[in-house]
């Protein structure tokens, strides 16, 4: 059955499908070293299906007790409000965390509505535009918990709203379950790179630095008053900004690439496969592989590894250097590592056996990685042509099997 959601369904207001919104004080929460755990609207993503833990705080037992007006449940789905407004997820079960200010949790009423359907409605770009037409605030967008009210949800029958809404879930879920195995091999990983070269590092090896590790190069920006520099397909260009949004350990190209035109007449390098990219300025320090050849803007310091050194063992590196490399940044309005200074930072030199064992380890592990990045790449581009097709009629909602 074709049914666009959209024309044929009645619309209510979002509170109107709701038990309860969950909001705290709207005040900063007290911290403490350790204890329950905080996350804030940094944790929620729209290409998430559960919050991530990324910079999060704790709280004391007295403060989750007597703070908090109530907490949110499992099926909740958490609402920021404040700075990048309507990034939602859904709130798993079991919850082992409590929000901060800046964000609120929705409560469905199951009568109505059900909760995956709405995750997905609240995701769509018919609401998110909702969303942002309405918020306030040049600076930091604010959408008001009174706007709640204009924020309107189309209702299908129940049946309609579990197809589309297990649809949604279970493409979800399986990208999320990828990157818990993805995760856990990166634990992996990392645990040996402590093991071999850090817990029981050879006080024989050599002490150097970066620029024996591989090569660094720096990246430019094709002049942006020449249209005819970039293209949709080309040579990959990848940023800092593309290493924000793409959380991937592997990247093969940014949101624009550029021509031969672009690169003959910038500075950019094309740099081979495995090369590690590195975020020199704003922020210092995301990481990624390049998975195919590619240049980068001026935002980087990459080292294409040398050989004998390897890919796994350079980007485990720079990622337990981030601290030193951070040190030697400079700059008032902001800090950036140059490319003398990346060069110089301090490094280990193991022999070539334990390095041979370390690439050996990884090898498996980075290409299991890479085919999980690319499967949920694959499921995401399929979920997010796929959702807005079935609300708008133009797939038969019965013909989805899950």
């Amino acid at each position: 059955m074709k049914f666009d959601i959209w024309k044929e369904c009645p619309k209510v207001p979002l509170p109107s499908v709701l038990l309860t919104v969950v909001d705290n004080r709207g005040k900063t929460v007290p911290t403490a070293p350790s204890g329950h755990k905080l996350i804030a609207t940094n944790c929620v993503r729209n290409e998430n299906l559960y919050p991530v833990y990324e910079k999060i705080r704790y709280l004391s037992e007295e403060t989750y007790r007597t703070w908090f007006r109530a907490h949110p449940e499992p099926g909740d789905i958490i609402f920021v409000c404040k700075g990048t407004p309507g990034r939602v997820c859904l709130v798993p079960d079991p919850i082992d965390f409590c929000i901060a200010q800046d964000m609120v949790a929705l409560r469905a009423d199951p009568k109505i509505v059900y909760n995956k359907y709405l995750l997905a409605v609240l995701r769509s770009f018919q609401i998110q535009e909702q969303i942002l037409s309405t918020s306030v605030g040049d600076v930091i967008p604010h959408f008001k918990k009174s706007f709640f009210d204009q924020i309107m949800i189309p209702i299908p029958n129940m049946d309609i709203q579990k197809s589309i809404g297990d649809f949604y879930y279970t493409i979800s879920e399986k990208t999320e379950l990828n990157k818990k195995i993805n995760d856990n091999l990166e634990q992996q990983a990392a645990t040996y790179f402590q093991e071999l070269f850090i817990n029981n590092a050879n006080p024989m090896w050599q002490i150097s630095t970066i620029s024996d590790l591989g090569t660094v190069v720096g990246g430019s920006t094709p002049s942006k008053t020449k249209p005819e520099y970039y293209t949709n397909n080309g040579i990959a260009w990848i940023t800092p900004k593309d290493l924000s949004i793409n959380k991937s350990k592997f990247i093969s190209h940014g949101e624009n690439d550029i021509t031969e035109l672009g690169l003959k007449n910038s500075s950019a390098t094309v740099m081979p496969k495995g090369t590690v990219l590195f975020s020199s300025r704003a922020p210092i320090g995301y990481i990624a592989i390049a998975s195919n050849e590619v240049t980068t803007n001026q935002g980087f310091k990459s080292v294409i590894p040398y050989s004998e050194i390897g890919t796994a063992f350079v980007y485990f590196f720079l990622k337990h250097s981030l601290p030193v490399i951070e040190s030697a940044a400079s700059g008032s309005t902001f800090k950036e590592i140059s490319g003398s200074a990346m060069k110089n930072i301090p490094a280990i030199i193991p022999d070539r056996n334990t390095l041979d064992q370390f690439n050996s380890f990884c090898a498996p592990i980075f290409a299991q990685q890479k085919i999980l990045e690319e499967q949920n790449h694959s499921l995401a581009m399929l979920r997010d042509s796929l959702l807005p097709k079935l609300m708008s009629s133009a797939i038969d909602i019965a013909s989805i099997q899950l």
